[in-house]
């Protein structure tokens, strides 16, 4: 015979374990001292915050061979996984934090005080810090570290487990701790979305971008010869658009440059150092090109690379100005975020098109792209000369200076590689029996290409059609039908370029100097 309660008789349902609680005091600790010290570098220091310092700081540690497989992984989402496992990591950390302050005081604020000093001396080690950039990461530390510890005090006086069995101050003590939790919760929003709004440069930059208007060349872009664009579907673009053009580089957050504050330094071995303006480049004689560029981290028959119409100032006219000194043979161009590249002299001064770059498919450089100057330069991989938000050129000598790749196992001089890829069909898709055509681009920067073959199974090389090519500095499509009876068939590609050299068939990886090796693909003939 079972007892029943009374009807009108009331019992509270435990709301969870304390330990629970603690980590959720922990990660609301930590989102309010993040945005606090977001908030603190808005205001005081917006080139660098704490978020964006760890951010670099990882980038730059992590080993060539990781990077490379984000690259193959992420493509240009890259940034914004890594963005997410910082937010992620921080998180675990936080609650972390509030588990071992629950269990003894003084634990949980020594993690916090750790976190802390990790950033602070990420802060001080990125390139654009500053004395008051220091702030950040120490009022970060001291906002978590205080409500850490206030929120865990709270929770003691609850012991949420434990409420069921009645203590009548139970109620007011879990009111107080979820009063305080919520509240530091609501702090962190708000200073977050403060944040947002006092950071403002971005919107500086972009506003100037929009209402700037890019200088009529000089000399015009070559005209685009009859015949350069193949009409194939699925074929790349001859110009690449703006939108889809690949993004690779070592920035966090895309620096947001005021271009009327912007200054261009050349140093170094030099007669005299040159310092120009934003205004001073604009009223140069501008040059306009169409220019394949290509990110070294590219694999064979990869997409890190595009064509676009580049508007700027010749690099070699602005070094003339200074005067480069007998014996160098190198000039480090530095980023604004701190990134370097070495590029040989020899490509800067000679007579090929490298470029102060400000416009790019007849618009002014999108930020992402370096906004508002940038380099680019015919025949090298992007990782020694395509330098974004471009601040310093120094003349030198490769046995002087490194730049940011070279020490960890990149090479230093990066000439581009003849390559070619199949855009059409993909691999793996199936097609109908009959005439098949196959499609893509090939590409020998500053040489050029004579041929692009295709063999079926390894079979005989047919020489496919080849389209005009703008210039020597962009890629060429290319295009070539052959019957196929149904079946499975591996297709190659290869390019010799104007030299009369093949491409190499050997397979190499990108690292140090460009992957090697002939597109392969695999297709159903059905």
């Amino acid at each position: 015979m079972s007892t029943l309660a009374p009807a009108n008789t009331k019992q509270r349902r435990p709301m969870g374990k304390p330990a629970l609680w603690a980590a959720a005091a922990g990660v609301a600790a930590g989102a309010a001292g993040i945005a606090a010290g977001e908030l603190t570098a808005g205001l005081l220091s917006p080139l660098v915050s704490p978020v964006t310092a760890l951010g670099g700081a990882v980038i730059d540690a992590v080993p060539p061979g990781v990077k490379d497989l984000a690259v193959q992984l992420f493509g240009t989402a890259d940034k914004i996984v890594l963005v997410a496992c910082i937010v992620a990591v921080a998180g675990i950390l936080a609650a972390l934090a509030g588990l071992l302050e629950r269990r003894r005081t003084g634990w949980g604020l020594a993690l916090a005080g750790l976190a802390g000093a990790a950033g602070l001396t990420a802060v001080v080690t990125r390139a654009q810090s500053s004395p008051q950039a220091a702030l950040a990461p120490i009022v970060a530390a001291i906002v978590t570290m205080v409500l850490l510890r206030t929120l865990v005090r709270r929770l003691a006086t609850w012991a949420p487990s434990q409420e069921a069995h009645g203590p009548e101050q139970a109620p007011l003590a879990r009111r107080s701790f979820l009063n305080a939790l919520a509240g530091t919760s609501l702090a962190a929003v708000v200073a977050g979305t403060v944040t947002t709004v006092l950071t403002r440069a971005t919107a500086v930059a972009s506003g100037f971008r929009g209402s700037m208007t890019l200088p009529e060349p000089a000399t015009p872009a070559q005209t685009i010869p009859a015949g350069a664009s193949l009409s194939l579907d699925g074929i790349s673009p001859l110009v690449t658009p703006n939108a889809d053009f690949y993004r690779i580089d070592t920035a966090l957050t895309v620096p947001a440059i005021d271009p009327p504050a912007w200054k261009l330094k050349v140093t170094g071995m030099v007669e005299r150092e040159v310092e120009i303006d934003f205004a001073t480049l604009l009223a140069k004689p501008m040059t306009e090109r169409h220019i394949t560029i290509a990110c070294v981290s590219n694999n064979v028959g990869g997409d890190l690379i595009g064509n676009a119409l580049w508007l700027g100032w010749p690099v070699r006219e602005l070094l003339a100005m200074a005067g480069p000194k007998v014996g160098a043979d190198m000039v480090l161009s530095t980023s604004n975020d701190g990134w370097t590249a070495s590029t040989p002299l020899e490509a800067l001064t000679d007579d090929r098109d490298a470029l102060l770059a400000v416009g790019m498919n007849g618009e002014p450089l999108p930020l992402e792209h370096g906004f508002p100057v940038r380099m680019i330069v015919p025949g090298l991989y992007g990782f020694v000369s395509a330098t974004k938000w471009l601040t310093e050129l120094k003349v030198t000598r490769f046995a002087d200076d490194t730049a940011y790749w070279t020490p960890r196992g990149w090479s230093d001089h990066g000439p581009i590689k003849t390559q070619s890829r199949i855009d059409v069909p993909r691999s793996g898709r199936s097609v109908q029996a009959g005439k098949v055509q196959f499609g893509g681009v090939a590409w020998a920067q500053h040489r050029g290409i004579t041929r692009v073959e295709l063999r079926v199974n390894r079979g005989a090389w047919q020489q496919a059609t080849l389209a005009s090519a703008i210039s020597t500095d962009t890629w060429y499509q290319w295009q070539f039908g052959i019957d196929l009876t149904p079946g499975d068939y591996e297709v190659q590609v290869r390019a010799t370029d104007s030299t009369g050299e093949p491409q190499t068939e050997g397979k190499a990886p990108v690292a140090p100097d460009g992957a090697t090796g002939y597109h392969t693909i695999n297709v159903k003939v059905s």
